[in-house]
């Protein structure tokens, strides 16, 4: 009777350490699984050695998944026979089905369920603190890994199926916008979401998107009196200016405006003996192809701020500076001497009046539509674009869940809009 109750009492503490042991591998599988990888190569970098070794276990995945489904396979299954041992002997073959029930519930409940779903709510915590036992438990079973992987790399071959994907360039860089959207929620953070997300799609935006057209282009005649084109310099937002000649699509050099009043100190005020053609600096000609990522990195290479974009004919059809590439990450940049431009105005009824010239990306950056500016990069040139037409003042058009009303045109350009974004449930503007 004493045997029989000690192998009882034997086994129950057995099945409770197999259990506990169970939820251990379940839990820490899914700790790791689920574990914030920036957050861990941050750790590791100021000197945290259980984020060192999380991370060395995430990089060989396959072999820390492997560990894990076995020891907690070895687990249940032990736990499962063991509890039919006991149950069998007090039972008899009914036995088998009082085991099979409760080890059903107790495996799933505190075996699976409570222990993945602390991971899931945990898991940064849970993988700091269990790197340690996890790293010594793959060390173990390393060697049983790998037969199995044997097996499983023949029958993937088998198969034909496909072991290991690579990791392509696309593919990180759709999960970093993946994890950037994450966050759409957070209002927080939404300025550093906007400024990221940006940055991602400096390869995707040509220089022809962010550009100053040529018509609002202030450029300089160098057949003027020297005089003249000082003034025009001075009262001028800009410290750069094209100056052409004989053609204002013959650019024949940049002035810049501290260049020129260091020579007119030079000459000691006598601005008539100003040469502007030889003072100015050569023209910076560029495709309107250009990526915004290709520009910025030939900014800092020419160690320039300014560029004249030409098209495939070679005629002018505006300026970048690198202040136009920057404000595409941050967002629009004034400093004193800017002239402010109204483009959006914000309407009592939830639409807004926006001026035809307003880039798209503009207006997808400060409010979060979802506008394509594939085809068009002004919000006057998309309807343009979808009309297939000219329209007339008041009429209206509705694409991509946004309504459109012509408020204002001048012969053949829209100058103004109003647009009535989609409700914050996503249906359509009305």
């Amino acid at each position: 009777m004493i045997d029989s109750t000690l192998f009882l009492s034997l086994s129950v503490v057995a099945i409770i350490v197999l259990q506990a042991g169970s939820a251990f591998f379940a839990g820490t599988e899914t700790a790791l699984t689920a574990v914030s990888r920036p957050v861990m190569h941050q750790l590791e970098q100021d000197g945290s050695l259980s984020a060192r070794r999380v991370n060395r276990l995430t990089d060989s995945r396959d072999r820390l998944i492997g560990s894990l489904l076995l020891g907690n396979s070895l687990t249940h299954t032990l736990s499962s026979s063991l509890a039919t041992g006991v149950l069998v002997g007090l039972f008899g073959d009914a036995g088998i089905a009082y085991a099979s029930a409760a080890m059903t519930i107790i495996i799933v409940i505190f075996g699976e369920v409570m222990p993945k779903t602390y991971a899931i709510y945990h898991a940064n915590r849970m993988a700091l603190l269990f790197s340690g036992p996890v790293t010594f438990v793959v060390a173990i079973l390393s060697p049983f890994v790998r037969a199995v992987d044997v097996v499983v790399r023949l029958l993937f071959r088998l198969f034909g199926a496909s072991y290991a994907p690579t990791v392509t360039l696309e593919s990180s860089m759709m999960e970093l916008r993946g994890a950037i959207e994450v966050h759409a929620g957070e209002d927080e953070v939404r300025e550093e979401r906007r400024m990221l997300r940006s940055i991602l799609e400096l390869n995707d935006v040509e220089v022809g998107q962010v550009m100053t057209h040529r018509r609002n282009t202030i450029t300089i005649d160098a057949g003027q009196i020297p005089s003249v084109i000082l003034d025009q310099v001075v009262v001028s937002p800009y410290t750069r200016l094209p100056l052409w000649k004989d053609d204002p699509d013959n650019i024949v050099g940049i002035i810049h405006a501290k260049d020129m009043l260091r020579a007119v100190r030079g000459l000691d005020g006598e601005v008539d003996r100003l040469d502007v053609v030889e003072l100015a600096s050569p023209p910076w000609f560029i495709p309107d192809s250009t990526t915004l990522l290709e520009q910025l990195q030939a900014f800092r290479k020419r160690r320039e701020h300014f560029a004249l974009v030409v098209d495939e004919y070679g005629s002018l059809m505006g300026v970048v500076t690198l202040e136009d590439i920057l404000e595409e990450i941050v967002g629009e940049i004034a400093d004193e001497h800017d002239v402010t431009v109204a483009g959006v105005r914000p309407q009592s009824d939830g639409s807004f009046i926006v001026d035809g010239s307003v880039p798209i990306r503009d207006l997808n950056r400060e409010f979060e539509w979802r506008l394509p500016d594939d085809e068009a990069a002004t919000i006057a040139g998309l309807v343009l674009h979808e009309a297939r037409q000219i329209p007339d003042v008041g009429q209206v058009f509705r694409f991509y869940g946004f309504r459109f009303e012509i408020a204002r045109r001048q012969r053949n350009q829209i100058t103004s809009l109003r647009v009535t974004p989609p409700g914050k449930d996503g249906s359509p503007a009305k």
